[in-house]
């Protein structure tokens, strides 16, 4: 009987270039990739149902941002089991685009087929009416092209043709996106999960999003028409998980307070952890009027939620306004906040700059207000940025507004535009100012004592979480989202059509730079480590108080965060109009009855 041949798929989420060239990778990153876990998800289920018949399907999955992807073993090793093989770079955003196609080179011209998905292809497609060229030379490269999800049998085809070795140049899904409930679960190996900082897997259990924020590329890209898995789904997804020792979760739900499940999903959580044992912690991301909706922050505390991201995004009603967020109400974000916060939840808020009316001085007097007032624990800053897929992409595009050619710069910490009142340098120093501003030795302080007198026992999470927002920017000059442990860098896989350094100038500089940000890590972990071991062994701190921890009162629209942004009283305005609707409406009822 003849031996079933081999057909090996490696998935791969690629990661992005640093300044200087370099792929942006570490030992340990600090966000799980759930393109992968999603695909790898799919693939295990192509396989139990027999897509490609009695061949032998082995799927590789690599997230690059924490692993080194060597080409050649790769090819060595799909031409050794008998050639059958192919590549899908999956999950590709902008600036990851670049890198992605850089990859594709050395398997292409071994022959090896090649997919290439992910958001930055899918928006594009979806807001331009021309193929932009980037694409248009990938394609011509031989790499195909795989627009929308690949859930509900869609991942088919593209396994049959590339085990033919004859990829279709386009596999298109964006008019037909698929329902989940029922489909395949995200699942990554447990070896593929340690490589992140912290044992962490992640899964979603909805997609797509009624709001119209105009930076957005997930409207356009998963839909404006959410679409859920069900409490059967997520219990399977945390049981895998569970089985292979893993109950730490990133929830990529771009909001999951509008996921119409909330409460059958949080319900299901709390019979597993309370009648079964399975006990787990989840980061999730909420809007900034989750706190109206009746029992969702109780229930998702005794869920596991022990994290909270919210996209605050601005204090300036007038920026949110021209953005078209719309749903974000500045007069909420303080009692919202305090709801996480007597519950001992760490809040991370993402926050934007760049807005039309901002200028340096505005930021940084917005900053000032945030850490007087608002319990926040972590934030991470932003450059307001026109992501291809996003309305504001399309809008400066058919304009014909300057925008960097250099996709690997759309990672939200470079400027890729230019601004009406800031100058290029402005902005960049204002970007840099920022960091600082907020994690000042001072604010860390407050944070942590906040933290104390709120009843939260995780103080080395908090040191850690601040440690790494506050420092991979000052230290490393990236995102903390893309930020990692040890950092791994080869001379040899330097960015397509840059000049390979000096040996000797490469290793020196390598470890000059790494030996230099290990000791400032160390010595800034040192630091807080003192200042927060003070903290909690201070039996006084139980009664530390200040204004953002103190609950709203009959003087809260007095505060600087009312009194001191722009569009407020506007805003203030249209909500008591509102409330005054409201009441009218009520009265009129009881009249009625």
């Amino acid at each position: 009987m003849a031996e079933a041949e081999t057909f090996h798929v490696f998935f791969v989420k690629p990661t992005h270039y640093d300044d200087d060239g370099y792929p942006l990778q570490w030992r340990r990153s600090t966000i799980p990739a759930n393109s992968l876990a999603c695909l790898n998800g799919i693939a295990q289920d192509c396989i139990r149902r027999k897509v490609l018949g009695d061949a032998r399907v082995v799927i590789h999955t690599i997230d690059e941002t924490n692993t080194r992807i060597r080409p050649k073993k790769i090819i060595e090793t799909i031409k050794a089991d008998g050639g059958k093989g192919m590549l899908a770079l999956v999950g590709v955003q902008s600036n990851q685009f670049p890198r992605a196609i850089d990859l594709a080179r050395p398997f292409l011209a071994a022959g090896i087929p090649v997919c290439l998905g992910g958001f930055h292809v899918a928006g594009s497609l979806a807001m331009l009416d021309d193929i932009p060229p980037e694409i248009e030379d990938a394609s011509r490269m031989g790499i195909s092209m795989f627009v929308g999800e690949a859930e509900g049998g869609r991942l088919d085809q593209v396994l049959l043709d590339g085990h033919a070795g004859k990829l279709q140049p386009y596999y298109r899904h964006d008019a037909d996106l698929p329902n989940l409930e029922g489909s395949e679960i995200p699942f990554l190996d447990r070896a593929q999960v340690e490589k992140t900082f912290g044992l962490y897997s992640s899964f979603d259990i909805g997609r797509g999003c009624p709001f119209q924020c105009s930076f957005c590329t997930i409207i356009n890209v998963q839909g404006r028409v959410s679409r859920f898995r069900s409490a059967d789904d997520l219990e399977k997804i945390v049981r895998a998980n569970w089985a292979i020792g893993v109950d730490l979760f990133f929830v990529t739900d771009d909001n999951l307070a509008r996921n119409r499940n909330w409460e059958a999903f949080f319900d299901r959580l709390i019979h597993l952890q309370e009648k079964d044992g399975i006990k787990i912690r989840m980061q999730i991301q909420v809007d900034t009027r989750c706190h109206k909706i009746p029992g969702f922050i109780d229930k998702a505390v005794r869920a596991g939620v022990d994290q909270v991201f919210v996209g605050m995004e601005n204090i300036n009603p007038d920026n949110l306004i021209s953005v078209k967020k719309n749903q974000n109400k500045i007069v909420e974000y303080r009692e919202m906040f305090l709801e996480w916060k007597n519950r001992s939840v760490m809040i991370t808020v993402g926050y934007i700059i760049g807005f039309a009316n901002d200028t340096r001085e505005s930021i940084l007097h917005d900053v000032d207000v945030i850490k007087r007032e608002l319990p926040i624990d972590l934030i991470y800053f932003t450059n307001l940025t026109p992501l291809p897929g996003s309305e504001d992409h399309q809008t400066l595009f058919k304009k014909g507004v300057w925008m960097d050619p250099d996709l690997n710069k759309y990672d939200l910490n470079h400027r890729v535009t230019h601004h009406e009142k800031m100058s290029d340098a402005e902005w960049d120093q204002v970007y840099s100012e920022v960091w600082g501003r907020f994690y000042s030795w001072d604010h860390i302080e407050t944070i942590m004592k906040r933290m104390r007198a709120t009843g939260s026992t995780r103080k080395m999470m908090l040191l850690f979480r601040i440690l790494g927002y506050r420092n991979y920017y000052m230290v490393y000059g990236c995102h903390p989202l893309e930020g990692g442990y040890m950092r791994i860098k080869s001379r040899r896989d330097r960015r397509h059509g840059m000049k390979p350094e000096n040996p000797l100038t490469f290793y020196a500089r390598y470890a000059f730079t790494e030996a230099r940000a290990v000791v400032l890590m160390f010595r800034d972990y040192l630091r807080m480590k003192r200042m927060a071991d003070r903290i909690w062994a201070d039996p006084a701190a139980e009664q530390y108080r200040d204004l953002a921890i103190t609950p709203p009162d009959a003087d809260e629209l007095n505060l600087a965060l009312y009194s001191e942004t722009r569009g407020t009283s506007v805003e203030i305005a249209r909500m008591r109009r509102q409330e005054g609707i409201v009441r009218d409406a009520r009265a009129k009822k009881v009249e009625a009855a």
